[in-house]
C-alpha cells in the first residue's frame, strides 16, 4: 500500500511491474482498484500503476463546501511525485476527461492515451446545461450501486467480478463524499469548451474505446473525429465500464494498439 502528498491530498496508489509507466485513471464514483484485471494483462510488460482521485477509494476527502480540487492538477502532481514522464495514460469517463484535458497541456507528452467512456460535446457554441445537484445519501447506505455503468446481464453471468466492483469502490472516503457532496466540481463548462476547440492539436497516439451501450458512443464518435489519427473502438454489448465488464476485449484492443505505436 503506498500514499503520496499531492497538493492538500493523500493520494492512494497501487502499483506493479517494471518498464514504460502505465498509468490508469479511474471515473467518478470508481477507485483505483477497478482496474486489476488490466494490471493481470499488463503488469509483465509495464510499470502499471493506478491511483485514487481526492474524495475516492482510500485517497482522503477534500474539506466539504469547498470546490474539489482540479483533477488536472491532480494528474500532473502525482506524475511528478513519482517522477513519470512520458507515460501511456488510460482513463475512463471522469478518468478520461482528465486525460484529455491534459493531453491539451502536454499535445505530445504521452507516449499514449487511452481514453474510454468519453468523449467530446457537439460544440455548438452553447453551454452545456448546469450539471443536476447531488443527493447526499442516507447513513444507512453502506454500498455504492453499479447503476449503468454495469449491465444487469453482467450481474447475472459473473455476479462476483459484479460485488467486487460495488465492494472496492464503496469506501468510507466516497460513502462519505457521498453524504455531504456539496463540493463543486473542477471541470467547469468553458473547460469542456476549451476540450472541444483544441482536441485537435494533441498529437500522442490515441485510441479511443467505448461499449456499444454506452450514452457516450456519439461524444466518443466525435472525439475520434476531432483527432485524424486517432482509432476508434466500439466494443459490442459493453456498458460504460468498458474497461471492467468488457476486460478481455478492452485488454486485446489496448495490446494490439500499443503494440503498434510503441
Amino acid at each position: 500500500m503506498s500514499w503520496v502528498y499531492v497538493g492538500k491530498t493523500d493520494i492512494y496508489y497501487i502499483e506493479e511491474g517494471q518498464g514504460q509507466p502505465f498509468v490508469f485513471i479511474h471515473g467518478a464514483i470508481s477507485c483505483s482498484q477497478t482496474w486489476f484485471q488490466q494490471f493481470e494483462a499488463f503488469r509483465n510488460r509495464f510499470r502499471a500503476i493506478a491511483y485514487d482521485s481526492v474524495n475516492h477509494g482510500y485517497s482522503s476527502n477534500s474539506p466539504r463546501d469547498e470546490e474539489e480540487p482540479d483533477r488536472v492538477n491532480e494528474l500532473e502532481g502525482f506524475l511528478a511525485a513519482l517522477g513519470i514522464e512520458r507515460p501511456i495514460l488510460a482513463g475512463n469517463s471522469m478518468g478520461a476527461m482528465t486525460l484529455l484535458r491534459w493531453g491539451l497541456r502536454h499535445p505530445d507528452g504521452a507516449a499514449a492515451l487511452i481514453p474510454s467512456g468519453a468523449g467530446i460535446g457537439e460544440g455548438t457554441g452553447t453551454p452545456p446545461p448546469p450539471r443536476a445537484e447531488r443527493q447526499p445519501i442516507s447513513d444507512d447506505v453502506l454500498f455504492l450501486s453499479a447503476g449503468t455503468a454495469l449491465t444487469d446481464r453482467f450481474r447475472a453471468e459473473q455476479p462476483l467480478l459484479h460485488q467486487r466492483y460495488i465492494r472496492v469502490r464503496s469506501t468510507g472516503t466516497r460513502l462519505e463524499a457521498e453524504r455531504h457532496p456539496r463540493r463543486p466540481a473542477s471541470a467547469t463548462a468553458a473547460d469542456r469548451a476549451i476540450i472541444h476547440e483544441r482536441i485537435g492539436s494533441v498529437r500522442s497516439p490515441m485510441c479511443i474505446i467505448v461499449g456499444s451501450l454506452d450514452g457516450a458512443v456519439p461524444a466518443a464518435a466525435r472525439l475520434h473525429k476531432a483527432v485524424p489519427h486517432s482509432e476508434y473502438h466500439v466494443i459490442e454489448r459493453a456498458p460504460h465500464n468498458v474497461y471492467y465488464e468488457a476486460a478481455a476485449q478492452y485488454n486485446t484492443i489496448v495490446a494490439d494498439f500499443l503494440g503498434r505505436v510503441l
